[in-house]
């Protein structure tokens, strides 16, 4: 099984070169699914054909394994919503909201990633495909995407296990003098059943003998400057990114209307070889014509791969390590490749610690031999955060 997730700054091929790969995959003899997290329906039109929220088969008699689906998160939605909203919007009616309202009102924030992400879990544990490949949407959607699962569980975790003991409790009391419907277990069943999808999601994401992330980007200084940024945030959220496609790079014998893009694209190149380190880096030539349909696809595919393999694993550094030096010291190791150390806040709180890159944040709940220690300093250097820890006596000998 394999699971590539396709990212990158909207109008850089980030589309066409999913449905690129997916194509190459489907022609080798894997049956494979390409589906779409981007609002933006654009994988239809790469394909050239209608896709709907159920995989469809692309016609074509070398590539019967393909298929292809746009996620219809609205159904989704209501499949998986439904009894928490149901109580939501009771709760908001008998308090005199208009029910109209109160419906829009029940909407949750961030429904659409959470539940394009639940759709890609159905898919991969359904057993029906070797290859999934996800076209994502643009590069700050995807970002929020990934970090959902363990944001929500970090919530769910330390929030819904003290709400349900206190409701069962205090459920009588509160119906009775408040008037407000207390949530029925079945509401309780929903959350916990979000729950253990989204660490499922989580899990699958992770998993590096399966999933990796390529970024999609064209050789232009303001592009070249976002996709580093997004290496660094996936990183950080424990995401391992395999590779990177540069689209639409003009030949260096280019006339003299190119001549000038060309020469700008090279030195674009050469920052982008050095930036990414081991990590492969796929280059394609500008097209004449936008490659739509299949032919065009599994052109392109040529062009990008060549005689590599475009499903190959790449080994790369574990996102996070947590290393004994010695008696009195340990080393946690945070991948942040790019990082700006003026961009990274490291923070203790209890038995966890949050890291601040810019404007992403996660919180790694610490291992427990780590949680009996002290933070003692904090560093980057080379791309890794390198937090360092001693025992605490008070702690340690308890053990």
């Amino acid at each position: 099984m394999r699971v590539l997730l396709f990212t990158g700054k909207g109008g850089v091929g980030k589309t066409t070169t999913s449905a690129a790969t997916a194509a190459s995959a489907a022609a080798r003899g894997l049956k494979t699914l390409v589906l779409s997290t981007d609002p933006a329906h654009s994988l239809a039109d790469a394909l050239g054909v209608e896709l709907g929220d159920e995989p469809t088969e692309i016609a074509a008699d070398s590539l019967g394994g393909l298929y292809g689906m746009q996620i219809d998160t609205q159904r989704a939605f209501e499949a998986s919503w439904r009894e928490i909203q149901h109580y939501l919007r009771e709760v908001l009616e008998q308090g005199g909201v208009d029910p109209i309202e109160a419906e829009e009102l029940t909407v949750l924030p961030g429904a659409e990633e959470v539940l394009a992400l639940l759709e890609l879990r159905a898919q991969v544990s359904s057993g029906r495909w070797d290859v999934v490949v996800v076209d994502c949407a643009p590069t700050a959607e995807t970002l929020r995407l990934l970090a959902l699962p363990e944001a929500l569980g970090w919530y769910m975790e330390r929030v819904f296990p003290v709400e349900r003991r206190m409701v069962r409790t205090l459920r009588p009391v509160l119906s009775h003098f408040a008037g407000v419907p207390m949530p029925p277990d079945r509401v309780f069943a929903a959350v916990e059943r979000l729950h253990a999808e989204l660490a499922d999601v989580r899990r699958l994401l992770i998993d590096p003998s399966t999933t990796s992330v390529r970024v999609v980007l064209t050789p232009e200084s303001v592009v070249v400057a976002e996709s580093r940024r997004t290496l660094t945030s996936l990183a950080l959220h424990g995401y391992r990114v395999d590779g990177v496609v540069v689209n639409r790079i003009f030949p260096a014998d280019s006339g003299s209307f190119a001549a000038g893009w060309a020469a700008a694209q090279a030195e674009q190149l050469a920052g982008i070889e050095s930036s990414f380190g081991a990590v492969p880096v796929w280059r394609s030539g500008y097209l004449p014509t936008e490659p739509v349909g299949l032919p065009a696809l599994l052109a392109l595919a040529e062009d990008v791969y060549a005689d590599s393999d475009p499903l190959a694993v790449t080994e790369t550094p574990e996102p996070m390590t947590v290393e004994r030096l010695s008696a009195e010291e340990f080393v946690l190791t945070v991948s942040l490749p790019h990082a700006d150390k003026r961009e990274v806040d490291v923070v203790r709180k209890g038995d966890e610690l949050v890291l601040t890159v810019g404007s992403q944040r996660r919180v790694l709940a610490l291992p427990s031999a780590l949680r009996r220690c002290i933070a003692d300093g904090a560093g980057l250097r080379d791309g890794r955060l390198r937090v360092r820890f001693r025992p605490d006596p008070d702690l340690w000998m308890r053990a």
